[in-house]
Formats: C-alpha cells, sequence, structure tokens
C-alpha cells in the first residue's frame, strides 16, 4: 500500500484537463456492445473500474480495443446477443460497473457470475437484484443479496412498472438496460430525480425513450424494449466528481485561481457547484457547449472565504458522492455547515459518513455524526492536520483528505494512494502540475 502525504501549499495556478466522466465512460462501452455497427470513445476513464467493465464486456462477446487513433473502438453485439461467459466477471472496486452490467446480463438467457473486491463485496445489491426478479431473472448470492453472486437469465424477460424505493440511478439504469432486451414497454418512476446519463445515451445510441412529470412530481421514464441500437462517436467530458477535488483546493489555497476545462455540468450531478457558490466560492462557468447529450463547459475557480450553511437532504441524490469534499470545504469555512440525508453515504465504496468524521477529527475538526447527518464546525481557513487517515480502500476518501492537507499546518497522511487509480488515475501528478506539494512515501509500504 502506497501511502501520500499532503503538505501545506499556496499559489495552486494553472489549466487542467482531468479525467473523463467516470459514468459516462461504463455506459459508453456497455452501449457500444449493445449496439450495431462501430461506436468510438474519445477521452474514455482507463480507470480500474471501466477496465473491469472493458473485461466483462469482452466476456460477453463483444470486440473492444484502443488503437493508434488514441480511441476505444468497440463493435456491438446488438441488444440480446451476449455470449454466456467463460470465467467470472471480477468487477474489482466498480458498483457502477456491477449493478448495471447485473441489468444488462439478466435479460439474456444465459448464467454469468460476478465478484468484487473486499470493499465491493460489502456492497448491497439487493435493491438492483428485486426488480431484475420481478422481471423474471433468478439469482444466487451470498445471504444479504451480497456478492459474489450468480445471474440466471430467463429466455424472456418481462416488463415492469417499478417505482424505486430508494433514489438511485443505478437501480433504474439496471432496469433500463434490462429493458432494452424486454417486449412491451419498460417503466421506472422515481420520485427524487437522479443523475439521468443512461436516459440521455439511450436516446443518442437510438432507443425509443421517454421522460415525463407526473401529477405527483414524479419523474416517469418509459423504455420500449426490443428496439436496436445503433453505435456512436462518444466524446467523454471531464469527470465533474474528479473535478471537484482540484476545484475545493483552487477555492481554499491561498492566493490560487485554476481553469478545468471540458467538464460535464449536467445539473443532475452538479449539485455541490450550486452548495459552493452558495457558501461563498468565486466561481465560473466558461465555454459552455453540448456534447454527448450533456452540457459542458470549462470551470474556473479561485481562492475564497466560505462560510457554512445548512445543507438540505433533498440536494443529496445531485451530489452525493462530493460530500466528502464538501466536508472538508466545510472544515475550512468559517461557521457550522450541517449536511442533512447522507444514509447513503453508509453504503458507498466504505461507510463515508464515518470516514469523514473520524478522518476530520483526528485533523482537529469538531464534527457530528449522526445515522443520515454530519455537521461540521468550521475553523475559518486554520487546519491542524497532523493525522495519518485509514482510506479503507475508497478513493474518495483518499482524495478528500489529501485535498485537506493542502490547508493544513502539519502534513496529512493517507495510508492507501493505490485505490485512487478506481476513478483518477494520475490525480497526484495533475495536483502538483497546479503547485499542490504531495509527495509519496519513501518507503512505498506500510
Amino acid at each position: 500500500m502506497t501511502s501520500i502525504t499532503a503538505n501545506l501549499s499556496t499559489n495552486l495556478t494553472g489549466s487542467i484537463t482531468i479525467a473523463g466522466d467516470k459514468s459516462i465512460s461504463h455506459r459508453s462501452i456497455i452501449l457500444g456492445a449493445l449496439s450495431i455497427g462501430e461506436t468510438t470513445v474519445d477521452g474514455l476513464l482507463e480507470s480500474q473500474d471501466i477496465l473491469a467493465t472493458i473485461s466483462a464486456m469482452q466476456a460477453f462477446g463483444a470486440e473492444i480495443e484502443k488503437k493508434a487513433d488514441n480511441k476505444w473502438h468497440i463493435y456491438g453485439l446488438g441488444v440480446g446477443g451476449l455470449d454466456e461467459p467463460n470465467k467470472v466477471l471480477d468487477l474489482g472496486n466498480s458498483g457502477t460497473g456491477v449493478r448495471l452490467l447485473l441489468g444488462v446480463a439478466a435479460s439474456n438467457p444465459i448464467t454469468s457470475f460476478f465478484s468484487g473486491d473486499e470493499s465491493l463485496s460489502r456492497r448491497p445489491m439487493a435493491r438492483v437484484l428485486k426488480p431484475l426478479e420481478m422481471m423474471g431473472a433468478n439469482f444466487m448470492s451470498r445471504t444479504g443479496g451480497l456478492l459474489p453472486l450468480a445471474c440466471i437469465g430467463p429466455q424472456t424477460l418481462q416488463p415492469i412498472d417499478y417505482l424505486l424505493p430508494v433514489a438511485s440511478a443505478q437501480v433504474k439504469s439496471a432496469i433500463l438496460l434490462a429493458g432494452l432486451n424486454t417486449p412491451g414497454k419498460t417503466i421506472v418512476r422515481e420520485s427524487t430525480p437522479t443523475r439521468d446519463h443512461t436516459e440521455r445515451m439511450l436516446k443518442q445510441f437510438g432507443s425509443e425513450i421517454s421522460i415525463e412529470t407526473d401529477e405527483k412530481s414524479q419523474n416517469i421514464i418509459t423504455l420500449k424494449g426490443e428496439s436496436e441500437l445503433t453505435g456512436q462517436d462518444i466524446v467523454v467530458p471531464g469527470d465533474p466528481s474528479s473535478a471537484a477535488f482540484p476545484m475545493v483546493a483552487g477555492i481554499l489555497a491561498e492566493d490560487s485561481r485554476i481553469k478545468i476545462k471540458n467538464v460535464g455540468i449536467n445539473p443532475l450531478r452538479f449539485g455541490l457547484f450550486e452548495i459552493l457558490n452558495e457558501m461563498g466560492a468565486k466561481t465560473e462557468l466558461i465555454q459552455k457547449y453540448d456534447g454527448v447529450g450533456e452540457p459542458i463547459a470549462d470551470i474556473v475557480v479561485e481562492t475564497s472565504k466560505l462560510k457554512g450553511m445548512t445543507v438540505p437532504a433533498s440536494i443529496a441524490p445531485r451530489m452525493i458522492d462530493e460530500y466528502p469534499i464538501l466536508a472538508v470545504a466545510a472544515a475550512c469555512a468559517s461557521g457550522t455547515t450541517r449536511m442533512l440525508g447522507l444514509q447513503e453515504l453508509r453504503v458507498k465504496e466504505s461507510d463515508r459518513l464515518a470516514a469523514m468524521a473520524n478522518g476530520l477529527k483526528a485533523c482537529g475538526i469538531t464534527v457530528e455524526e449522526t445515522s443520515d447527518s454530519l455537521t461540521v464546525h468550521g475553523t475559518g481557513g486554520q487546519i491542524e492536520g497532523g493525522a495519518r487517515i485509514q482510506t479503507q480502500l475508497d478513493h474518495r476518501i483518499a482524495m478528500s483528505f489529501l485535498t485537506l492537507g493542502l490547508k493544513a499546518k502539519n502534513p496529512i497522511i493517507i495510508d492507501n494512494g493505490t485505490t485512487i487509480n478506481t476513478s483518477f488515475p494520475g490525480f497526484v501528478e495533475t495536483m502538483k502540475s497546479l503547485g499542490a506539494n504531495l509527495n509519496f512515501s519513501d518507503k512505498g509500504k506500510d
């Protein structure tokens, strides 16, 4: 396990392009493999998570390769054209990958086996298995619907009309992907809007999909099954969840101004930007345009004095992955920040709510944690630091505390930096190019 040390840093400046959007990268590979013809993907996030999805789709029979033009080329199987894998599909740490692929596999008359690493094997899959079982798929799993598990697809699935019990884009996407190879209309209802990359990309690939809002303000997504998808040329924008770390670093570090280019600003993913602005951050969106059915822009941030606020539970689905880095911003703000509706953080790659609370306390920050909230009493900018953080195999915990270390009087060390490659390969090098004082452990192992 390679540890990384973050030291006090000022004058972060420059222009960077960050890693491609993880959510769009997953879906580009999957939808390309389910299409007729060739799909090319430029700017694919080549992280461990995405490579695991590529390996799985190759096991299902898709031809996927990176060519000399630096693009990934996918030669699709068509909807319902999957082969039965001759190996266990190891999705590593990727919750998105395994949940989306369960929907794909369930709609084919094949048996496939899924596994993951220690962290993924603790994460709940029952929320995905239940609607897929209602459609006719069968599963054998560990108690509680945990990996490893087997998926046995029937000859034909049956469409369902399903109200999501929890706000989850992954569950919604699994049902819609299963619905592609299901006769009739598959309907998903969500009381709270969640990220809509799947719906946007399904439209781009030619699926018959519609989205309406009923009298209860529920989103109703209707997908007509058994229609062909057509290969597309995809350019993946920068990942807003990855952009969050240099963005907050540029806001917190003294005498700093940075530009992050070509970032996806889908409003259902961009809640952190809104909250930071409410806290007083100096930000700007420039060069806006549309790509892959998604709004994209350059983000410019500069050193700002933040003030605490209450972050309502209603915004949680639009920034669920960004709460760890928001907690870092809150620690450096003046006043108290209360973050509500965070129960979903308990079942991420780690218990992120507990991990952030414990890590912040170790760095000298006063916090209160409940089952679904986190209250952070900001220091106004002076962070004591001097802690060694247990990342619990969680990439976002690792990057959040490295960002906090750039503002700390004493160095902050994370125990395991290798997990960062799950979502942001080159994170340390990118941050150092802006002037961040980050260093790998001399020993390299703990």
